[in-house]
């Protein structure tokens, strides 16, 4: 059997990161289209090694006729196409912010709540926030076994959580700093190059940003509406990446040997924790990697059954494409996707 997959903002840096993410993992297609917008058309994008595509204009595409749309557009675009899409009977996997709160539209990552694909109402899937997602695969299995009461994260973000256009910036301002050029920013709201912003998406009234939000409400939609989180999410001048120091409460009391042993044998996480010169994980060694690597897990003295880890993933892969794959082979694996001839 075999699925005609269509790609939605495949110009861009998740959309490349899909066509090349699902041609790796040999997802059973017969066809597949690269879409993007009106700018776009006319562009050639790669599907594997050897297949080339002609990128298609979204405003035209017709959905009909095709399973699974995976989207990454961005939110206002994916606000008018994805249901469109839907509607013409595609199962739409959404990369972007746009329906991750809608109470009909499961937010999910495969190796924490595949059960959520059970109440798919709108036929719309949500993928959650990069930094969500990793966090989220290492709490699963310390929350299934000691309770998670509160969270409190920084994360450190990679430029390319802003898009090809983050990118760019970032090796242009570090261009014209070596050179004593003037460095403007337009991406970021400040210097990226050699500096740390604290500052990702809007501001809201209470003074976290809209990231912050995100990864709180998201957390709790798919682990535990009851657990408490408190981020603080921060730009630095990394490429490909995404960090996070986490702090936990629970529960049960935890112990590092415990914690560390259990991480061992959760899906999606390897653990690298040497209390050594470069016995960890930095987002420099996960690029291009699946999993997500945790280190530096240790006990948290100041609060009740506290424990403390380090983990990191490549955002563009676990924290957007690989995740929207395995959300689709998880469909196929519950028999949710229509049954189709070779």
């Amino acid at each position: 059997m075999g699925y005609r997959v269509a790609v939605v903002g495949a110009t861009g840096a998740v959309g490349r990161e899909m066509l090349k993410t699902l041609a790796e993992r040999n997802f059973p297609v017969t066809e597949v289209a690269a879409v993007a917008s009106g700018r776009s058309t006319g562009q050639q994008v790669s599907f594997g090694d050897k297949q080339v595509l002609t990128v298609q204009n979204l405003d035209k595409f017709d959905f009909t006729g095709w399973d699974i749309g995976l989207f990454s557009p961005g939110a206002s675009i994916s606000a008018v196409h994805a249901p469109r899409a839907a509607a013409a009977g595609c199962i739409v996997i959404d990369n972007t912010s746009q329906f991750r709160m809608d109470p009909d539209v499961p937010l999910v990552v495969p190796e924490v709540n595949p059960q959520a694909l059970s109440r798919i109402r709108r036929g719309i899937i949500a993928n959650p926030n990069c930094s969500t997602i990793q966090m989220v695969l290492v709490l699963k299995p310390l929350h299934d076994r000691y309770g998670i009461r509160r969270v409190v994260v920084s994360t450190y973000q990679s430029v390319s959580g802003a898009g090809k256009e983050g990118m760019d910036e970032l090796y242009a301002q570090t261009k014209a700093t070596f050179v004593n050029d003037p460095v403007k920013p337009e991406q970021f709201t400040k210097q990226i190059a050699f500096n740390v912003i604290p500052h990702i998406d809007s501001f809201m009234p209470d003074g976290s940003t809209k990231e912050e939000w995100k990864m709180v409400v998201e957390t709790r939609k798919i682990l535990d509406p009851d657990i408490k989180v408190f981020a603080t999410c921060v730009r630095v001048p990394v490429f490909i990446g995404h960090a996070e120091s986490v702090c936990i409460e629970c529960e049960q009391p935890i112990t590092a040997e415990g914690a560390r042993a259990l991480l061992r044998d959760a899906p999606g996480v390897v653990v690298l924790d040497h209390r050594e010169d470069g016995g960890y994980i930095t987002p420099a060694e996960c690029q291009g990697e699946d999993a997500t690597y945790v280190s530096r897990i240790r006990i948290d003295p100041t609060v009740p059954n506290g424990l403390a880890f380090w983990c990191v993933a490549d955002n563009l892969r676990k924290g957007a494409a690989l995740n929207a794959i395995q959300i689709a082979e998880e469909l196929l694996a519950q028999g949710l996707l229509p049954r189709r001839a070779a």
